[in-house]
């Protein structure tokens, strides 16, 4: 059996390598028009912070071999071609046009199976300036060695990110941390990871860049890259000019489908991704598609979206291999798990967001949002932020988020929802998880738990929840209706006592024996660290008749680390 697979990164060397091991009287051609095959592109940012202290530990095994055509070949038993293009697939005849890049000639393979694995291109926003001399993309090595080269011979004074997703986020602290330089951070949406993580989250991630000197400016409206002598000097938004001698675009990927077009496969109109089965074939069964150049489900949704993840493209490799040796196996889909490093913060998460939730018609979808620490509390440094998304009226599980400092305890958490994500969990099956504990690796209710449990009481009417934003917004009107209580300690609620007058100490501790004190013509706002005090408060207030109590969601904590001034 003769395979021919267009495509040696990620998923093409995994469904190579696999089948061979499989079925080893296989002949394998494995094609790819860049020198650089097989190489581990997510740890290009890691490259750039000195993390990855040469650009061949992305291209070395776990046994310190470096992945070359020749490894392949004498290692695993395929040819490797680099250097050379695939220009056109003859589906009657079974066989690819090729073109050698550095001779210009061309040819033709053969093939009985046929693997697309073309993965992405990087989406160039369409304003002036995008081709300037020092704006780049990171989509391959060649990106980050040309950068790191400009780094290394001081050439970098001011750089500038568009773009606050996973790349966008990642470099944004090599430029800053490692090199110590002044980072701008352009976003077009509200916040970062737009569509990823809810806004609460992301206030977070916000002020913790701004903490560390990066100026951020969102909703950002770019006119133009401004160069001058063919060389990049800056950008121009809406609302100013950002000098920059280095603008990275990392505004997002499109699957890279072109060639599979021409054959006449089918492509999704929609996300530009190659249509495949869950066996991983095409509309020709005879050629087969994986990576980041096709379409898959979400399995929360049920919808078709494209995923570029290293992680995925290796399991569907697996998939197309054992499937072209005979075997059976599916690649159902995916709930879009992902886990990214900025700064000293671990962020994560699985399934929707809440406004991507409602936006694909969960309309009764609402958050939970838990604030714990990681681990037993006298052994973690600071709180984590776990937010759980569900449909407030069947208590379907939609998605899950955490951001924490950067340990391995979100990712964890991530872990936990993601494995059970794609059966449809609702709120009891969490609370009812069987999840390992000791003080040091956890606390004896997980944060999953605890998410799970704000949920369920919200659901079944035990608690009430107002946003600060709201809060704020009526403190800053100077609200008559308004009465905060403070149910901290009097020494953590003392600033805040002083600065406002409707913002009254009411202490956790005695606070049940004082409840008929309170007024009932007022709207009391409850308020703690994270929201514990507050909720028990909250259950003693309705058990006397108020009606007018709410729970500020996600206590003191929240609002600070948003880096507003609540002490």
């Amino acid at each position: 059996m003769k395979v021919v697979i267009i495509g040696a990164v990620a998923c093409g060397t995994k469904t190579a390598c696999r089948l061979k091991r499989l079925r080893p009287d296989t002949e394998i051609v494995v094609i790819d028009k860049d020198e650089y095959i097989s190489y581990g592109g997510c740890g290009m940012p890691y490259y750039l912070t000195g993390d990855v202290s040469d650009i061949d530990e992305l291209r070395r095994t776990g046994f310190e071999a470096l992945r070359t055509p020749k490894f392949f070949y004498e290692a695993k038993g395929f040819e490797v071609l680099t250097r050379v293009e695939a220009t056109e697939i003859d589906r009657k005849k079974k066989r690819v046009k090729i073109k050698y890049l550095d001779t210009g000639k061309t040819d033709y393979l053969e093939y009985d199976k046929l693997v697309i694995a073309t993965g992405s291109t990087p989406k160039k926003p369409p304003f002036p300036g995008v081709d300037l001399d020092g704006v780049f993309t990171l989509s391959n090595l060649h990106d980050a060695i040309k950068i790191k080269e400009r780094l290394v011979a001081g050439k970098v004074k001011n750089p500038l990110v568009i773009g606050a997703g996973f790349i966008g986020l990642e470099v944004v602290e090599s430029f800053g941390e490692s090199w110590e330089l002044p980072v701008t951070l352009l976003e077009y949406f509200p916040q970062v990871l737009p569509r990823l993580i809810d806004k609460e989250l992301s206030r977070i991630i916000v002020n913790r860049l701004r903490e560390k000197g990066v100026q951020i400016k969102l909703n950002a409206r770019i006119k133009e890259i401004v160069g001058e002598n063919g060389k990049v000097k800056g950008v121009r938004t809406e609302d100013g000019f950002y000098p920059a001698d280095l603008v990275l675009l990392a505004t997002g990927v499109r699957p890279n489908s072109e060639l599979a077009k021409k054959a006449g496969l089918l492509v999704s109109p929609f996300t530009g991704g190659i249509v495949v089965n869950e066996r991983m074939q095409t509309s020709d069964p005879d050629i087969y598609a994986g990576g980041d150049c096709v379409e898959v489900t979400h399995l929360v949704t049920g919808k078709r979206m494209v995923m570029p993840q290293g992680s995925l493209a290796n399991r569907q490799g697996r998939v197309i291999a054992t499937n072209i040796a005979g075997g059976h196996a599916r690649f159902k889909g995916t709930v879009g798990a992902f886990i990214l490093k900025c700064y000293d913060m671990a962020i994560g998460g699985c399934g929707l967001c809440l406004e991507t939730a409602k936006a694909e018609g969960f309309t009764h979808a609402r958050n939970a949002l838990n604030i714990q620490h990681e681990r037993a509390h006298f052994f973690s440094i600071r709180c984590s932020y776990y937010n759980l998304i569900y449909d407030f009226k069947t208590g379907r599980v939609l998605g899950f988020q955490s951001i924490g400092p950067f340990t391995d305890g979100t990712l964890a958490r991530v872990h936990a929802i993601s494995s059970i994500l794609p059966y449809k969990p609702h709120i009891e099956d969490l609370i009812e998880l069987e999840l390992a504990y000791s003080p040091p690796f956890n606390s004896a209710l997980d944060p999953i738990h605890n998410a799970a449990h704000i949920a369920e009481n919200t659901m079944y009417g035990r608690v009430k929840f107002i946003s600060w934003d709201e809060v704020l917004q009526r403190l800053k009107n100077k609200d008559p209706e308004l009465l905060i209580l403070d149910v901290r300690t009097p020494e953590e609620a003392k600033e805040m006592v002083k600065r406002y007058e409707n913002w009254i100490n009411f202490p956790y501790e005695g606070a049940r024996f004082r409840i008929k004190e309170l007024p009932k013509d007022k709207d009391l706002m409850l308020v703690c660290s994270v929201g514990t005090r507050a909720y028990e408060v909250y259950r003693w207030l309705e058990a006397e008749g108020y009606t007018r109590a709410w729970v500020v969601e996600g206590g003191v904590a929240l609002v600070r680390d948003w880096g507003e001034d609540i002490k």
